[in-house]
């Protein structure tokens, strides 16, 4: 009978390395936001080599390393308004500016990521689907879902964004975005879209119009399928954040004593040193950058999943940098928003209180009337210990489909899912009540599905009350050895 191969050659020693620490699985990034948009640039060697390739990052400073910085405001108004005494004093001086919504930038990738890291982001992904447009020019759908098909070949990611979806031209464009979107959440099941409403209310908007913006989002904003992957936020939040200005393109009307009227512009009256130039440019400066919620959303996610875990709800978190919303949302109004019976689309409210700051008020999918899916934390919840469990028994493919492999993965996840109970992410005072698995011959597979090479493997999670399971079935297909 041959010896053994001897890895040390001393006569008589034979070296054997056993493998004690048992399987184990550990929970995937929950809050790994990819955002699809328009930057400045794409490049990390090459110019453009980032083109619609998802892209990892951690800090604003990466972003604007590779991606560049935010397309300046060329459509500000300011009239100053100034008088004079006969010695040529000036005796009083007001500046006013103004950006009209339809006049603003389209392209808000920049600030998105501010919001975000403010918000508590961490690492995120950025897609850029192509440089920015010149104002005025439309967004392209096709563009943006290009920059959704590039991501669906990568697995990291967990969120998706469409920052600047509410400045498509038309809410069929939207709708078709979006849809596709949670299509692919469905289809890969690790991810979940975070949204906001086609239009959301503006600061001159009124309770009508943010009411018929519902109406329209519910009934031609988003389609009825797959809802249980994605969340809806209104409305739109004025922050704190600074507008980057092209002061050659800002016009500044300035009227001395009712009379004479002047247009220059801001830069102009910078080169000249004109007395006028800081009250006007303050009046720029002072001018809101107003923002869709999603951005923020996601560092609030990202920032609840860290501290408390991905089962806890993102909802009475005060948001960062923001000073208030485009418009005041009352109790009364509330229900209309968060519960609809016909749809069930339901939308997830921004709110302002005196003494508290603005808070997101609200924890929906758009599966609201679902009685499983209807909260996000549950959904998102549920695909993390599905991504985090498929990845665990990754290492068994090359396993006998037997008794003793089974026991093996059932150990793994007994102790992958006892960690939640005990931190309380599973109901029951026991954890049998908070969740089970089954695995086997008899219980989940059928001697037809061995012999095809299939391992199949169900859990049941209490995410509510005690005893009332989410079902989990996973299906690993088997190498032939």
């Amino acid at each position: 009978m041959p010896l053994p191969k001897r890895p040390n050659k001393r006569p008589g020693i034979f070296v054997e390395e056993l493998t004690t620490l048992p399987p184990s699985i550990f929970t995937v990034e929950t809050a790994l936001p990819a955002f699809i948009g328009y930057t400045q640039k794409a490049d990390n060697e090459l110019q453009g080599d980032l083109h619609l390739k998802p892209f990892r990052i951690a800090s604003m400073a990466d972003y604007i390393r590779y991606f560049g910085a935010a397309q300046p405001e060329t459509g500000i108004k300011v009239h100053v308004t100034e008088t004079r005494g006969s010695d040529g004093k000036t005796l009083t001086l007001s500046a006013e500016a103004a950006l009209e919504k339809k006049e603003r930038s389209r392209h808000i990738m920049y600030y998105a990521l501010q919001m975000f890291f403010a918000n508590g982001g961490g690492l995120c992904y950025i897609v850029s689907v192509n440089p920015y447009k010149t104002p005025g020019s439309p967004l392209e759908e096709s563009e943006l879902k290009a920059g959704l098909d590039a991501l669906a070949a990568v697995n990291d990611p967990t969120l998706i964004l469409f920052p600047e979806a509410q400045r498509l031209d038309t809410i069929e464009s939207f709708r078709s975005l979006h849809d596709l979107a949670l299509q692919q959440c469905s289809d890969i099941k690790n991810r979940f879209v975070i949204m906001d409403i086609y239009q959301s209310a503006s600061p001159s908007e009124t309770e009508t119009d943010i009411d018929d913006a519902l109406m329209q989002f519910r009934n031609d904003g988003i389609g009825p399928d797959n809802l249980m992957y994605g969340a809806a936020y209104a409305p739109d939040l004025f922050t704190t954040l600074e507008l980057s200005v092209d002061e050659h393109m800002t016009e500044v009307m300035h009227t001395l004593n009712e009379t004479a009227t002047v247009s220059v512009t801001l830069g102009s009256l910078k080169t000249s040193g004109s007395s006028i130039y800081e009250p006007a440019r303050n009046a720029v400066y002072d001018l809101k950058c107003i923002l869709p919620p999603s951005a923020a959303m996601a560092g609030i996610y990202a920032t609840v999943d860290r501290e408390r875990g991905v089962w806890k709800a993102p909802a009475n978190i005060t948001l960062n940098s923001v000073t208030g919303t485009t418009l005041r949302i009352a109790s009364a109004q509330q229900e209309k928003f968060t519960i609809d019976p016909r749809s069930g689309k339901s939308i997830n409210m921004i709110r302002t209180f005196p003494g508290t700051g603005t808070l997101v008020w609200g924890a929906r999918t758009l599966a609201g009337n679902d009685q499983e899916w209807r909260y996000l934390n549950v959904r998102r919840f549920i695909s993390s210990v599905e991504e985090s469990i498929k990845r665990g028994l990754a290492p068994f493919v090359f396993e006998p489909n037997n008794e003793r492999t089974w026991l093996r993965i059932q150990a793994m996840i007994q102790n992958y899912l006892y960690g939640f109970w005990q931190q309380g992410a599973l109901q029951g005072a026991k954890p049998e009540e908070a969740f089970f698995i089954a695995l086997g011959l008899g219980k989940t597979m059928t001697e037809q599905d061995i012999l095809d090479g299939h391992l199949i493997v169900e859990t049941g999670l209490a995410t509510s009350r005690p005893a009332e399971f989410i079902m989990v079935r996973l299906v690993q297909k088997m190498a032939a050895i």
